[in-house]
């Protein structure tokens, strides 16, 4: 095996089997504890970057007046921005790394799906390849993937009468919810970045706001169009993370862009 296999793959298997026999050998309850307690423990690795976005958003009127003071020149704004997050003992990049390493174990689940659960081949033997010896299955057990209405082994979509198409599934759909939730939580400031930017002669000023606001859509899609072709224990983890996540990032950060948009849907609801 190599090393991305005996440091990341290996130990999540395990991890993930270990929690499939402590909770009556259900493969879906296991994905969802395991998933939450790799949340909590690198809870403490991402609390900084939680703080160090709060702190960022707070410093947001001051930003923005000195962008309105330098606008038109952007090495004297990054400066003043330098000094300000100095003055007040800011650090944009700190706990990116924790947040790298929880891409990583992403990529690190997925290939656990692909060489146990999602390769159509004995499950048992394939996670055997994996599994330490304590945690090994005989060869006369069988691992459980059915979990409420599918098999995490399988892609979560419907096929519908008359469709010729099939659709994303309930746990799909939610992951996606929940991301794009996330994503509106984390960036309060985008509108206002919006009318800033359409004040300053950069056009690389309206690009970058376009892009930011395009990504809390294009994610949640990619994540629906990637989650179809994949097991569906995929978009059980990934839901369970994100809705984990979101509830971090409130708890740190605030409702963010959330609570004026559940306000405008009920003010165009109340119109209609």
């Amino acid at each position: 095996m190599n090393f991305f296999s005996v440091v990341l793959i290996q130990p999540l298997a395990n991890g993930l089997i270990l929690f499939y026999k402590l909770l009556g050998q259900n493969m879906g309850l296991a994905l969802i504890a395991f998933t939450l307690f790799l949340k909590f423990a690198t809870n403490p690795l991402t609390r900084p970057y939680m703080n160090s976005m709060k702190k960022i958003k707070d410093l947001s009127p001051q930003l923005e007046k000195l962008k309105e003071r330098h606008k038109g020149d952007k090495v004297k704004f990054a400066q003043a921005q330098a000094d300000l997050y100095k003055e007040k003992k800011v650090n944009p990049g700190a706990g990116c790394i924790p947040y790298i390493l929880q891409i990583v174990v992403l990529i690190a689940f997925f290939n656990v799906f692909t060489k146990t659960i999602g390769n159509g081949g004995n499950i048992v033997e394939n996670f055997n390849k994996l599994l330490y010896e304590p945690l090994r299955f005989s060869e006369n057990e069988s691992v459980n993937t059915k979990f409420l209405y599918m098999d995490i082994s399988k892609p979560d979509k419907l096929s519908l009468p008359g469709v010729n198409f099939p659709l994303p599934g309930p746990i799909l759909l939610l992951a996606a919810i929940t991301q794009l939730i996330s994503a509106k939580v984390m960036n309060p400031y985008v509108d206002k970045e919006k009318k800033l930017a359409a004040k300053t002669k950069e056009s690389s000023d309206d690009i970058q706001v376009a892009m930011q606001k395009s990504m809390m859509f294009t994610f949640p899609l990619f994540t629906i169009l990637i989650g179809m072709n994949f097991a569906s224990g995929l978009a059980l983890y990934w839901l369970t993370f994100s809705v984990s996540q979101v509830v971090q990032q409130v708890r740190a950060q605030g409702w963010g862009e959330l609570l004026p948009l559940i306000a405008k849907l009920k003010l165009i609801k109340s119109i209609t």
